[in-house]
């Protein structure tokens, strides 16, 4: 492998959560990330570059496949942190007992989106990269990362492997750009001792029937509530998404710039809003939504795993339902142009595909608890014994996949304006979402 040998590894970094998607949702952008914790200070620029820890081979029992003759040393740039860094490191260490030629660093540099692309462009940057699928547009239209068909991945085969959302999730102008990791989204929890089987929601895309329940409890829980989203009544796009996809719309703006807000089904999703207004909080933001499942008010929350610890800490018996068509978010792993300009492209691929095998996945999602999106993993018994794991898998079937073009940024604050519009009876849903879809396309501007 060419390196440049003049770079210097100066600061070892310590890691934070391994997905990115709790820290987009309940914000307008879900770009942005968590900050480093306990003032861990990082490289700001691409010049500056963290220590990389190097893996070293000390595979778990049972890894006793033949040595591999590959030789090179590849770097991955990463977001993973706790027990999933650590089942992750292991799964290097596995790949490495196999590999003896391979040597694997794994740094994690402090404000990864912001300095990736200039770190790629002077040749500093990693050979592979952990980061968030809305990211894959971006880098591709820059050069900076590889086209995966060119090294034989095709959408035909990662639909053989991976989730429907997770492969929309990966390709971008119809070219696959990275690998799929694992997913998130939002479904209804539920407490189980303030709903029964025939009180709770059906689920799916029977929206009627949400309402009809949530205006039953309603009436017989006086000041209580059956469903709390925090996108209705606060803006939060990601959180109204299962309630718009869910009555037709595909998503809010696609990879050819196309947006869908001023359509019937649209229209329709916001008039669902408005005869749900009488029968749910009328402030909701995420904390509110919080306390009043956990002090009993609400029997349901929206909501996605990053929650759960905080209801578990409550003592509260919770359920899972699929309701909507939530958007997932997927974390992915892409191969940069300086992993093809130092040779190292088929390497990286190799491990990428190790990591993400079905064994792997199942490792890390038991691991980390987060959904795998290798469908195999997915419908392990052991990913299904999880209830957690299993409902939000489930609820995530349904799913659209978060948008990897760069229109994608241009729709949250219209499309999370337009729902507390809706909602607080400042517009109509016609007006609102009109008027949404002209901020979406001023932003976006003349389409190529």
């Amino acid at each position: 492998m060419r390196r440049n040998k003049s770079i210097l590894f100066s600061v070892l970094l310590i890691c934070v959560l391994p997905l990115a998607g709790c820290g987009w949702f309940g914000t307008p952008n879900p770009t942005t990330l968590p900050g480093q914790p306990n003032g861990t200070s990082g490289p700001t620029s691409p010049n500056e570059q963290p220590t990389p820890v190097v893996i070293q081979a000390t595979p778990q029992p049972g890894i006793t496949a033949s040595p591999s003759s590959q030789t090179g040393t590849v770097t991955i740039w990463y977001q993973w942190g706790g027990a999933y860094l650590e089942a992750s490191k292991q799964i290097f260490r596995d790949y490495q007992a196999t590999h003896p030629g391979v040597v694997i660093q794994l740094v994690q540099p402090q404000n990864l989106h912001s300095i990736l692309p200039g770190a790629i462009q002077n040749g500093q940057g990693p050979d592979i990269v952990e980061i968030t699928n809305n990211q894959i547009g971006s880098l591709a239209l820059a050069g900076n990362i590889a086209d995966l068909g060119t090294l034989g991945v095709d959408q035909e085969s990662l639909a053989n492997l991976f989730e429907p959302a997770a492969v929309k999730a990966v390709t971008f102008q119809d070219k696959v750009w990275a690998l799929p990791e694992s997913e998130q989204g939002i479904a209804l929890v539920y407490n189980t001792d303030m709903l029964t089987k025939d009180t709770a929601p059906k689920g799916g895309n029977d929206f009627n029937d949400l309402l009809a329940k949530a205006q039953d409890f309603a009436n017989k829980n006086k000041g209580k509530y059956l469903v709390c989203n925090q996108g209705l009544g606060n803006p939060d796009a990601a959180a109204v998404a299962p309630i718009f996809f869910g009555f037709g719309v595909p998503t809010y703006v696609d990879d050819a710039g196309k947006v869908y807000l001023n359509t019937p089904q649209a229209i329709k999703a916001g008039e669902w809003m408005v005869n749900f207004v009488p029968y749910a909080p009328r402030n909701a933001s995420y904390t509110n939504c919080m306390n009043q499942f956990i002090n009993h008010q609400v029997a349901a929350i929206w909501t996605g795993p990053w929650a759960i610890p905080q209801i578990q800490s409550a003592g509260i018996n919770f359920g899972i339902i699929p309701m909507g068509r939530p958007f997932v978010d997927v974390n992915v792993l892409m191969i940069t142009k300086n992993a093809v300009d130092r040779g190292n492209a088929a390497l990286a691929l190799d491990i990428m595909q190790f990591y993400t095998n079905e064994a792997n996945a199942e490792k890390l999602a038991l691991a980390g608890k987060v959904v795998p999106v290798n469908s195999a993993a997915l419908n392990s018994d052991a990913v299904k014994a999880d209830p957690v794991l299993s409902g939000f898998g489930e609820a995530l079937k349904a799913g659209v996949a978060t948008g990897t073009t760069p229109y994608t940024n241009a729709q949250w604050g219209p499309v999370a304006g337009a729902a507390v519009d809706i909602w607080i009876g400042k517009l109509s849903p016609a007006d609102a979402l009109a008027a949404a879809q002209k901020a979406i396309q001023d932003a976006i501007g003349p389409v190529p």
